[in-house]
């Protein structure tokens, strides 16, 4: 059977936590597992660790401050983040970017504390997982001059356009596609431009429990998103890109545990 790495659970959402020992038990008996527990601020990036304690070797974290969080952002907090990125389970340093769709935090604030972590990053070497909604100008200028010294770097829940996706690739970015692509709506874009990610940069992911892959069937009774469903993904992914679901299912995996320095399974 195929494994897989879900790269991005929010496995601390409220709609996920009562049921965080199902959810992962669900998703191990398809060969999901580990999963990557997002960290979205300080608070919950410490929480993640705790959880993931609880979960050796099933659950992996990262760990940092989304835009919507940034205005959190102070003089204390790369001290707290760097603390926190040195646990044993914290494979990243996000979920970090710009969001400048909701706008949740102030953008200067958003941008102060995107660059912040990615400075965070290079000094320790890790990888980041970002985010990035309607601000890719600002998105790309940060990030460029950090590039080189980062280790790896993941644009999760990719949902840009072509010229997006070539400007993100030029900078060497591992693209994270969640089941956004299987929406016959707003996935229409994204699903023309999943086969020109090269099989090298490409990994998956749920996002959970967001983005219910519209055409799953039968349609879950819940409109939750869980990583169970990240097989559907993946083969919804190999029939647009015209490979085997095995091969890409096994680059996939090895893309991510080489991202998140995982060791893979036998």
């Amino acid at each position: 059977m195929s494994r897989y790495v879900d790269i991005a659970v929010n496995l601390l959402s409220p709609s996920l936590i009562e049921h965080a020992e199902n959810i992962i038990n669900d998703a191990e008996k398809l060969n999901v597992s580990p999963l990557i527990v997002i960290g979205s601020d300080l608070s919950e990036s410490l929480a993640a660790y705790e959880l993931a304690q609880q979960y050796p070797n099933k659950l992996y974290t990262t760990a940092g401050v989304h835009p919507h969080q940034a205005s959190g952002w102070d003089e204390h907090s790369p001290l707290t983040l760097k603390k926190l990125a040195e646990l044993n389970s914290v494979v990243a340093i996000g979920e970090c970017g710009l969001d400048y769709n909701r706008d949740f935090s102030p953008r200067d604030m958003q941008r102060a504390a995107f660059e912040a972590q990615l400075v965070l990053a290079a000094e320790l070497n890790m990888p980041v997982l970002m985010h990035c909604r309607e601000a890719f100008d600002d998105f790309i200028r940060i990030l460029t001059p950090y590039r080189a010294a980062l280790p790896y770097a993941v644009l999760h829940c990719f949902t840009g356009n072509e010229d997006d996706l070539a400007k993100c690739l030029a900078l060497d970015l591992h693209i994270g596609i969640t089941g956004w692509v299987c929406d016959e709506r707003r996935g229409l874009e994204l699903a023309k431009l999943v086969p020109s990610i090269p099989d090298d940069r490409l990994l998956i992911e749920t996002d959970s429990p967001y983005l219910l892959p519209r055409s799953l069937r039968p349609k879950p009774k819940s409109s939750k998103n869980l990583p169970q469903y990240l097989p559907y993904i993946l083969d919804y992914i190999a029939t647009l890109r015209g490979q085997d679901s095995a091969e890409l299912a096994k680059t996939c995996y090895l893309n991510s545990c080489t991202v998140f320095g995982l060791e893979p399974a036998v």
